[in-house]
């Protein structure tokens, strides 16, 4: 009896070999993806650190906020996906395409009213992260920075916004391979312009921080006109991605439950990701350092964490297209497979970037004193990378069979009633270094997971929405 039991608990945990191939053929490309994106962002930090410290803490803040703008998308065309991905797996077509055109509504109207406060407010926000002591001279040069930075940068943002929804439907329905392809040669055209423009290589005007922001932005144009182009030709293999735009309806009542599920999804980015941006905040009051040390702690840990963050989206698309199927038990087994690839891939991830954060550091032109902050706060990453895993793996769980209240709840209420207080008591009130400060803020997710873990197991988010 204990040996059928601890077989059926491996096979609940691990699967077998049919099980990997499944999740590789649809991780793989996403991982790569986040992985090369996440290296050329790398790449793009170095190349604008070699201008100063003041340009890189600069485009760091500007990307924080323009960060805020990025899961906004996310979360608006995330409500969508959970239909889209239980409409294919439940064979419906012309409910993926309704899906897609929610998001290009929704991502439209978000994309506008970005455009909007960033235009009007974009030097009043950027101030908010450059403390109170900072020298004069050095409030002004970053601040002069920013405002070039952001400026080119908002022209990319229509393009970002088009693209997630092609992207999204893509890959909600297994096909993750062409959003892969636009989006390394969108980096590839990325990396060759900040060389061009950055520091004025063949003849090019040497523009600093603003060619870096109009190098993005171009990148991001190319990303869109690949996956478009390639949707368009690949009749047979996309058949969901054909007749989009004509006719381009939505019916009313679809388009309300969508809504319903889109909110709380809406929401919780928008929070969530004003959370992260209110935790840099919390750090920056400790100096500017801080917060070019938090930079290349963002910057070079996003290489390693594009694992988890692949595994997580990945489980939303097996998971979704089971439930959608009707295959609930399946669907179960599914999640906890994933739960625990996620764990134990990103114990390994994190023993790799613990070897690895005294060394990357250097690769940056500034001084030894934030190369060394930066190895601590990536030590800390290192460190609580598999409880983040758990925890994301456990959200895209929950999120997949449409309870996306709880979360809202999970996510960005816990990152506003516990990390965020914690993060402003502790980095103003108390004399603990800011390393001391970002790991016990990080340790606190180990309460999501022990949440995630109840939720779960209890089956609350075991449900076919499109049936």
């Amino acid at each position: 009896m204990q040996t059928d039991t601890r077989a059926a608990l491996r096979q609940n945990l691990f699967g077998d070999r049919a099980f990997y191939r499944r999740v590789l053929v649809v991780v793989l490309p996403i991982i790569v993806q986040n992985a090369l994106t996440n290296f050329v962002s790398l790449l793009d930090n170095v190349m604008v650190g070699q201008v100063g410290t003041l340009p890189m803490s600069a485009v760091a803040i500007v990307n924080q906020l323009l960060f805020v703008f990025s899961l906004c998308i996310f979360g608006s065309t995330a409500g969508a996906g959970i239909y889209g991905a239980q409409f294919y797996g439940h064979g419906d077509l012309e409910g993926v395409r309704q899906t897609f055109r929610f998001k290009m509504l929704i991502g439209g109207a978000i994309t506008a009213a970005a455009l909007v406060l960033f235009a009007a407010a974009g030097a009043r926000l950027t101030g908010l992260y450059i403390a109170a002591d900072t020298a004069p001279a050095d409030r002004a040069a970053t601040l002069d920075c920013a405002r070039q930075y952001l400026r080119v940068m908002l022209p990319g943002l229509v393009p970002f916004f088009i693209t997630q929804a092609y992207s999204g439907t893509l890959r909600q329905c297994g096909h993750a391979a062409l959003p892969m392809r636009a989006s390394i040669t969108a980096m590839a055209v990325n990396f060759v312009g900040n060389g061009l423009l950055i520091f004025g290589l063949f003849g090019f005007p040497r523009l600093g921080v603003a060619g870096a922001g109009i190098a993005t932005a171009l990148s991001r144009y190319v990303e869109l006109a690949v996956v478009v182009i390639g949707s368009r030709r690949g009749r047979a293999q996309y058949p969901y991605m054909q007749g989009l735009y004509r006719p381009f309806t939505l019916p009313r009542a679809l388009a309300a439950k969508i809504f319903v599920k889109t909110l709380p999804l809406l929401v919780n980015e928008f929070l969530w990701s004003l959370g992260q941006a209110a935790l840099l905040q919390c750090y920056s009051v400790r100096g500017i350092d801080v917060v070019a040390a938090m930079n290349i702690t963002n910057t070079i840990s996003g290489v390693f964490i594009s694992a988890f963050l692949a595994l997580g989206d990945a489980t939303a698309i097996l998971v979704g297209q089971e439930l959608g199927a009707g295959e609930l038990d399946r669907a179960r087994r599914t999640a906890w497979r994933m739960l625990s690839l996620s764990f134990l891939s990103c114990v390994g991830l994190g023993v790799l970037l613990s070897a690895c954060a005294p060394f990357i550091p250097r690769i940056y032109n500034t001084a030894p004193a934030i190369r060394a902050l930066a190895t601590r706060c990536l030590w800390v990453v290192a460190l609580c990378m598999p409880l983040q895993a758990f925890a994301n793996s456990a959200y895209f769980t929950l999120r997949s069979g449409g309870k996306t209240l709880i979360t809202f709840l999970f996510d960005s209420c816990f990152s506003w009633l516990v990390s965020v207080p914690a993060a402003f008591l502790l980095a103003r009130y108390t004399a603990l270094p800011v390393v001391a400060v970002f790991l016990a803020v990080s340790l606190l997710d180990f309460i999501k997971c022990v949440l995630g873990f109840v939720l779960i197991r209890k089956g609350v988010w075991v449900k076919n929405i499109v049936a």
